[in-house]
């Protein structure tokens, strides 16, 4: 990727008109990515834009000719003719890294065949630093992008879960700690409508997964044909929140084409890529959302100053305040149509940044999990109150925030 394919990208997103996803796929794996994370800003890019780059959740074109037996040839460690029974010439599902594959042990189970397409590994590592050195002048020219952007902590965000998604196994050890702090809670706090597809382990290597087939749509296609219920979205939110607000480790990129629903129970998919935040980030942004729903912007402000590096003279946070204050006077009443959360968010960072604080790059994460959520609310429900619905649940995570958070950690030392 160079300079005038960075322009030609950004200007597909940008441009107003549903983007181009041919031009977008022909570029490779990270201006694939890029789509995919800018598939969620539907704060700032018109909703057309967004349900297009959404697609590539699901319909990114195979990139082999090669039917699935050929594919599985090509991937070394195991004899799959004598594991599988059968496999489904043509995907059901293709992503940015992969395709997957119906297909049938020889005991009889149905299971979905991931399998990682070529390697994409150098040439997208090399995208990677050539983008990087472009977002490296534009924060000498403009030093305040790297406080408020964090250009080059997303493109290194981009990076680690990508390549977390290249070698399948992550998969097994990302969903190995989520079922652990599962574990450890679900008799204390209701996580039963949680679920995991199940991994033949034995049957899997480093380019090829082998799971149990999950019969069931993902959020983005219950989305894009309008079957996603604002409560279910709440549901999501209530486990997930848990694990970020709660535990600190949580799925790094839960987009709705990694959640998929089925008679109730939803299903974390593609657990490759695992955040984990420090205890004082976790808990600080959520002491920042607990004073915020309840009106008290004052203990809101201090929350987020708290997550700072650097504390900020009592004059200047008097000025913050008075800010702070007139961009939220009216958000609690808003609809998320007439104010997302998502744009409010990157607001008061920019906001906060320019009086002065500092926050580490580990906050990006959470935020693109925000970013997901009020992405699909805005799909879902554009006429609800999110702040007000998510008051419940953040009485429900108290309990658990002042226990001490990631103390999970001291139970289950295998998952580090």
């Amino acid at each position: 990727m160079n300079v005038v394919s960075l322009i030609r990208l950004f200007h597909t997103i940008y441009r107003g008109t549903p983007p181009d996803l041919r031009l977008i796929q022909s570029q490779g794996l990270l201006a694939i990515k890029i789509g995919q994370a800018y598939a969620q800003r539907a704060d700032f890019l018109p909703e057309t834009s967004c349900r297009q780059l959404a697609r590539l959740y699901r319909c990114v074109d195979p990139v082999s000719p090669k039917s699935a037996w050929q594919l599985l040839d090509d991937a070394p460690g195991r004899d799959w003719g004598a594991l599988l029974h059968r496999i489904d010439p043509v995907p059901f599902a293709t992503a940015s890294v992969g395709q997957v594959h119906r297909g049938q042990l020889r005991e009889g189970q149905d299971v979905a065949v991931k399998i990682v397409r070529g390697d994409f590994r150098s040439s997208f590592e090399a995208d990677v630093e050539r983008v990087k050195r472009f977002a490296r002048m534009a924060v000498l020219c403009y030093p305040k992008l790297a406080r408020v952007a964090d250009p080059i902590g997303t493109l290194e965000e981009i990076r680690s879960n990508t390549l977390g998604e290249l070698n399948l196994e992550n998969e097994v050890v990302g969903q190995d700690r989520l079922r652990e702090i599962y574990h450890v809670y679900r008799d204390r706090y209701d996580l039963a409508q949680l679920r995991f597809p199940f991994l033949f382990r034995d049957h899997s290597t480093a380019s090829v997964l082998v799971s149990e087939f999950v019969d069931a749509p993902t959020f983005d296609e219950l989305l894009e044909t309008g079957r996603l219920s604002y409560e279910t979205l709440l549901d999501l939110f209530q486990i997930h929140g848990f694990y970020l607000f709660c535990t600190g480790t949580f799925h790094g990129d839960l987009h709705p084409g990694n959640v998929m629903l089925k008679q109730g129970a939803i299903y974390f998919l593609d657990t490759g890529a695992i955040s984990h935040v420090p205890l004082q980030m976790s808990q600080g942004l959520f002491r920042f959302f607990e004073r915020l729903v309840d009106g008290d912007f004052e203990q809101s402000a201090r929350a987020l100053e708290g997550m700072s590096r650097s504390r900020l003279a009592p004059l200047a946070f008097k000025r913050f305040l008075s800010e702070f204050d007139s961009l939220y006077r009216d958000f609690l009443g808003k609809t998320v149509s007439e104010r997302s959360l998502t744009k409010q968010m990157m607001r008061t960072i920019r906001m906060a940044v320019d009086h002065g604080m500092d926050f580490e790059t580990g906050l990006y994460p959470i935020i693109k999990s925000l970013m997901y959520l009020d992405g699909m609310v805005l799909r879902c429900a554009p006429e609800a109150n999110l702040m007000r619905d998510l008051k419940p649940f953040l009485e429900r995570f108290r309990p658990w925030v002042e226990e001490g958070g990631h103390q999970w950690e001291k139970r289950v030392p295998s998952c580090l």
